[in-house]
């Protein structure tokens, strides 16, 4: 995070723990009203890795599971990055910046290693491979109410998700459910902020987080890396893979899946009662596999009622009939609840 920008913020009252937000004084409180009004949240904990260079398109179209050629500095696209055998290490979004470059946008807790394996397959390509998380502030905005939250600040907002327009103060873009975010360079985040949060309610990382699991956006993490093909998270259904594009690392995996198989296992959005917090990569259990996991959790965060919001991948037979339990087969229940987008049984 960058100091100048962490001093500010503290100013306003957060808490910040290992570059991340956790609250800004009133944690529950923070999590009721992101049920209904907009709120504002630092994004600090999410990094940026730029390409830059007249080969960066063809490198990235070889390396990631979107098409980059699609991208005009208009739009944005969800992409991840995949091992030989097709499981993810890594997914985020991805664009076109003003300068002609990509950007790739994940966890700060993946960055380094990500860069340094992208960077090893650079080879004589005339590409710049470059960390630029502290050349931006990076702000959320989401919940009821948000588009218009944006529109007052940057004088218009996109219209649909994943459009990217330009302000004064950076870049504004549309995410699903409505959410935003902001890419603001670093004088004018302050000033910003400040007109933010007057019409917005400012919150901890994990409300933000919340918003991205109930609009059934998933986010690899390094507990969960290599553990699953893109059918498993629903990613193709949230337009994450491009089967016209041409080779990458697991496309054959990802097209064989897509053509000549079906998908034993999805992602589906639960919600776990338990005074005790899930882990992604934790194991879940039901009733018809008493002797092994049935799935695992991909992300979690705390939900507006008691207990935990998580997006979960899971075996469809299991999650279409039988009763889905965190860590044991006698730990808490999972609630499955509806995703904003319909999952193929």
């Amino acid at each position: 995070m960058i100091a100048s920008w962490q001093h500010t913020l503290e100013a306003h009252g957060a808490t910040i723990i290992n570059g991340s937000i956790t609250s800004f004084g009133h944690a529950d409180a923070e999590r009721q009203y992101a049920a209904n009004g907009p709120i504002v949240a630092d994004l600090s904990y999410l990094n940026l890795i730029q390409f830059a260079g007249e080969d960066a398109q063809t490198f990235l179209q070889g390396q990631l599971s979107n098409d980059v050629r699609l991208l005009d500095g208009a739009n944005t696209q969800l992409t991840s990055y995949n091992s030989p055998k097709g499981r993810m290490l890594a997914n985020g979004l991805l664009w076109l910046n003003e300068t002609n470059s990509y950007v790739l946008q994940l966890p700060g807790s993946l960055r380094e290693v990500i860069q340094k394996r992208l960077t090893m397959f650079v080879m004589r390509s005339k590409v710049k491979v470059s960390d630029i998380s502290d050349t931006w502030v990076s702000i959320g905005i989401g919940g009821c109410g948000a588009e218009a939250v944006v529109a007052k600040v940057a004088g218009t907002a996109p219209s649909a998700v994943h459009d990217l327009m330009q302000s004064s103060f950076g870049s504004v873009m549309r995410l699903a459910g409505d959410n935003f975010e902001l890419l603001i360079m670093p004088d004018q985040a302050p000033a910003i902020w400040e007109r933010l949060v007057q019409l917005a309610k400012p919150v901890g990382a994990s409300c933000w987080d919340d918003l991205m699991i109930r609009a059934g956006i998933p986010t690899i993490l390094p507990a969960t890396q290599e553990q699953f093909v893109a059918q498993m998270l629903n990613y193709e259904l949230i337009g994450g893979v491009n089967f016209k594009k041409g080779c990458y690392p697991g496309q054959e995996i990802v097209a064989r899946t897509q053509y000549l198989g079906k998908p034993k296992r999805r992602m589906y959005l639960a919600h776990i009662a338990s005074a005790d917090m899930p882990q992604p990569g934790d194991e879940l259990y039901s009733d018809d596999l008493p002797e092994q996991a049935t799935g695992m959790i991909v992300n979690v965060a705390p939900g507006t009622q008691d207990g935990f919001d998580v997006l979960a991948v899971i075996q469809i037979s299991s999650a279409t009939g039988y009763r889905l339990h965190w860590k044991s087969q006698q730990g808490p229940l999972l609630n499955l609840q509806e995703l904003p987008y319909s999952v193929p049984v």
